[in-house]
């Protein structure tokens, strides 16, 4: 199969936008799971922990997975994977509607459309790159506000709909509309040409040195005869094959490869190469393994890039509550539902699609360092966490729910963060090992939080933890790429080469 150049345009502006919509409606429900928390709190009685494993695992399981996300997309294509990401999203929604305890929720919600979110969201970022080249971070960019307006706009949808439907009405509403994601997926046409038929390969290009045991023998056997013996030039062989194996065999006399062939088997001979072919490939699976345990050793000995796992880590752990636990923590500080002229979780999406595009924007310009860029988003967003204790009307709230998801729009420079540590060549080792770590985060951030709940009954020591957490991951990222570093190893002075001196004894 031979893929066309990336058109940078064309049908692939459709690809952006199809690709838009279905970020928007796939992960327009699990990012604003903080209006249907409220609702699980309320009609399974269960503690603040436990129900919020629900949202946690919808935002990292799709994260967890990745490796195998990757891996079903390389293997089937960006079109069936978005095809049936979207049975998956839509059933997991709508089998929710029918849940009758928490534990239901947590593998229909949390398991079923967060393996649905994190095929898709590998699917649309993967066929986008195909499209696109000289345009891609453009194209990139567009198409991820697609999950920031949907959490803006499914905030308010949703609870609307739980207004009027009840929360198993709302359920399967949103469920329905996630359907529109096979539309989306039927117009992703892959960028690929299977007009020109390709020849197919000979046997020794598909399976190189199988023969090599067999020339070995032919070898020794033309050695042991009399060659010369009644062969004339007519003898000779003219074939147009290439010089290989085949020709070598084509070229004996028939009474040689007769006698060849009498002493091998064609049955035998089959399984020795069969068994030579395993072997062969099992030995470099073993090396691909080796070089990928090697690479990874190799960056973790990068000081920033253990610094930086660290951080992501404790960013997710301490950084994700918040888009899930804002309305419940003005619920619990006394803000009535009336003085809400919008959701906080819809103030957190927009203001993280602002703040992915200015971000990039400013991650553009040469005078800025984006890893110090990186480290005073996290920085401040552990101080914004440790205010919301303090704050005890909408007006604050929203203030802080609008700080923090513009800090959230951090994700669109982590790739440049990554890309800065490591160099572009291990760009996808690294960011694979990191995004792992993130889901971790994803997955632990509001269960501690509100097991911290369960414990005081108040949401004070939560978010000071949180705020704590996330501090830290900045610090330790800051001390690590502090640029003293790099002047000390400069300073230090290289070992001088042990050198051995040998005399020569004299015979005289």
């Amino acid at each position: 199969m031979e893929f066309q150049k990336s058109p940078d345009g064309g049908w692939g502006w459709v690809i952006v936008v199809v690709s838009f919509f279905t970020q928007f409606l796939c992960y327009g429900s699990p990012l604003a799971v903080g209006v249907l928390y409220i609702e699980w709190l309320d009609a399974f009685g269960e503690g603040k922990g436990k129900t919020a494993w629900v949202g946690s695992l919808a935002s990292g399981v799709g994260l967890l997975a990745s490796p195998v996300c990757s891996v079903c997309v390389s293997s089937f294509g960006a079109r069936p994977v978005t095809i049936f990401s979207g049975f998956l999203v839509a059933g997991g929604l709508m089998l929710s509607s029918l849940a009758p305890n928490i534990c239901f929720l947590l593998f229909s919600y949390g398991i079923i459309v967060g393996l649905g979110c994190g095929l898709l969201y590998t699917a649309t970022v993967t066929i986008t790159c195909q499209y696109f080249d000289s345009r891609r971070g453009l194209a990139l960019g567009l198409i991820s506000t697609g999950s920031s307006v949907g959490l803006f706009i499914y905030a308010a949808l949703q609870k609307v709909l739980i207004e009027f439907y009840g929360l198993d009405g709302c359920l399967l509403i949103v469920g329905a509309l996630a359907l529109n994601i096979l539309a989306c997926g039927s117009l992703m046409r892959p960028l690929q040409s299977s007009d020109r038929c390709f020849p197919e390969k000979t046997a020794p290009e598909i399976v190189p040195d199988t023969y090599s045991m067999y020339n070995e023998k032919e070898k020794s056997l033309e050695e042991n005869m009399n060659l010369d013996r009644g062969y004339g030039s007519e003898d000779k062989c003219n074939s147009p094959l290439p010089n290989s194996d085949w020709t070598r065999e084509t070229c004996l006399p028939k009474n040689l490869t007769a006698a060849a062939h009498t002493k091998e088997p064609e049955p035998y001979k089959k399984v020795v190469e069969q068994t030579y072919f395993c072997k062969q490939l099992a030995k470099r699976k073993w090396q691909l393994y080796r070089n990928y345990c090697g690479e990874t050793v190799s960056l973790f000995k990068n000081k920033v890039f253990s610094a930086l796992f660290i951080a992501i880590l404790l960013f997710d752990i301490g950084g994700f509550p918040p888009s899930l636990l804002m309305e419940d923590v003005a619920r619990s500080s006394n803000v009535m539902e009336e003085d809400r002229a919008m959701p906080l979780i819809s103030i957190f999406g927009i203001m993280t699609a602002v703040g992915k595009l200015l971000l990039g924007i400013l991650a553009d310009f040469k005078w800025v360092n984006t890893l110090y860029l990186y480290v005073a988003t996290l920085i401040i967003t552990g101080l914004a966490l440790c205010a919301i204790p303090l704050a005890k009307s909408y007006v604050t709230l929203a203030i802080l729910s609008g700080i923090l998801g513009f800090l959230t729009g951090n994700w669109s420079i982590f790739p440049y963060v990554t890309t800065k540590t490591v160099g572009i060549d291990k760009l996808a080792h690294a960011y694979g090992i990191l995004m792992f770590f993130a889901g971790l985060g994803n997955s632990l951030g509001p269960p501690i939080v509100g097991w911290f709940y369960d414990w005081t009954q108040t949401y004070d020591i939560a978010f000071y933890f949180s705020g704590f957490c996330v501090l830290l991951g900045g610090f330790i990222l800051l001390f690590a790429a502090l640029p003293c570093w790099d002047t000390c190893n400069k300073r230090l002075p290289k070992p001088v080469p042990t050198t051995f001196f040998y005399k020569v004894a004299s015979n005289v």
